[in-house]
Parts: structure tokens; sequence; C-alpha cells
């Protein structure tokens, strides 16, 4: 199994940095989990948008969802075209608005999940964790075979995601920000609690991501660190982890 950074910055995009996406895949299958603004167009350095049919959403805010609209008009256009033959399956906590939007355009289906859900996806297998944040918002693990990868997406530090996350082969852990600032209102955490979870879970490697605009990020790496952890590293777009 390997993990594809396509984007990590938290609430918008810079420039040649698209917000949260990271393609997942095992031999000649794919899973895109979220799809935040700016990486569509940057996925597509890595593969064709026709060879992706599954796209696992952690929640609807723009960060992480919003190019989900063009897939949905991608897949229309090359099906119809003849360039892909499969429909777009997106899925994503329950919400009859998403469901409504994804499913008037042709050739897509939408399918919901929450915190006990298990979701098998060619040689995937997803389960989820309900996180702290203001919207309706998972963590995601990913398992295959002998390996596992456990996704936090957005929230406030909790104790229940130590054993969710617990010996991953690789920890993506939100690093809204600094060491000095609370999150715990925002639904976010800070680098010292992503630290700490890094520890805490025995994760073999661990990415931040949801990096903030502002600030020297080698502080959030050498806090998370100070943790006890130090297979720890920044994300960065295009970064390939291998399993």
């Amino acid at each position: 199994m390997r993990c594809r950074v396509i984007g990590m910055w938290g609430g918008y995009p810079k420039e040649n940095g698209p917000c949260s996406g990271y393609l997942i895949e095992q031999g000649n299958f794919s899973v895109l989990v979220d799809c935040g603004s700016g990486v569509l167009m940057e996925v597509q350095k890595y593969i064709d948008l026709n060879d992706i049919n599954h796209v696992m959403l952690s929640h609807y805010h723009y960060d992480h969802s919003s190019d989900i609209g063009a897939y949905l008009f991608s897949r229309l256009v090359n099906t119809k075209i003849g360039r892909a033959n499969e429909h777009l399956q997106i899925y994503g906590p329950n919400d009859e608005d998403i469901k409504r939007k994804v499913e008037e355009v042709e050739y897509s289906k939408f399918s919901s999940f929450n915190e006990k859900s298990e979701i098998h996806i060619g040689p995937f297998t997803f389960t989820f964790l309900r996180n702290i944040h203001p919207v309706e918002t998972y963590s995601i693990k990913i398992e295959s075979e002998n390996s596992k990868i456990v996704y936090t997406s957005d929230t406030s530090y909790m104790k229940e995601l130590i054993d969710f996350a617990e010996e991953a082969d690789l920890l993506i852990v939100e690093s809204s920000l600094y060491e000095d600032m609370d999150g715990s209102s925002s639904g976010h955490m800070n680098s010292k609690e992503a630290g700490l979870l890094a520890s805490q879970s025995k994760a073999k490697k661990v990415i931040l991501t949801h990096l903030p605009h502002y600030g020297d990020l080698e502080n959030l790496l050498k806090s998370a660190r100070n943790e006890g952890n130090e297979n720890i590293d920044l994300a960065t777009p295009g970064m390939l982890i291998e399993l």
C-alpha cells in the first residue's frame, strides 16, 4: 500500500499547493481520500482521473471537499465520450443535500458512512471514528493485508484517537496550530497534541498535515517530535509514502 500526498494546506490552497487530498493505492487500485481546493488539478500529475472510481470524504468543509463538484462533471463528460466506463462513487457522512448534488449528475453515486460502518473497496477496508469538529467529521482508518493508514482529518485532540491509530504504519495527523495555541474551540489540534498522539499510538511513521499558512513550519515539526516519536515529517505536495 502507498499514499501520495496531493495537498495538505488548511483552509485554502497556496500556489501549487492544494488543500487536503491523499491518493491511496495498492497495485492498480486507487482511492482518493478527501478532495479539497486544488486537489483535482494536482492529482492528474500522478493518475488519470478516470482511473479513480472511489472518493472518500471525511467531511464537507471546502478545504476537504470543494473539488468534488468538478470531479462529478469530469466523470459525466468522460463517460459520454467513452473514456470512462464506471460510475464515480462518493462516500461521506450522511447528508441528503450532498447526496442530491452528487446523484443529480449522471454517472455518480453517493453512499454514507458513520462510526459503525465498515466499507470494503477493492483491497481496502475503511473504518471510522467520529471527531470533535464543528461539523460531522470522521477520522478514517484504511487497512490492506498487513498495512494500516490512519488519517485524523480535522479534530480536537481526544483519547479515543490513541486506540484508533494504534501502531499505524502511517499516521496522517492534523497540526493546524502551533504549540502555544488552543484548538479545542475550533476543532483542531496543535503540534504538541499531534506529537502526543504520534507517541502514544506508537505510530511507525507520521506526517503532519492541514498545515497553517503562517509561522515557521519547522517549529511544528520540532514541537511534535519533542513528545517522543521522532519518525515525524511535514507533509508536502507530491510526497510518496510506501508501506
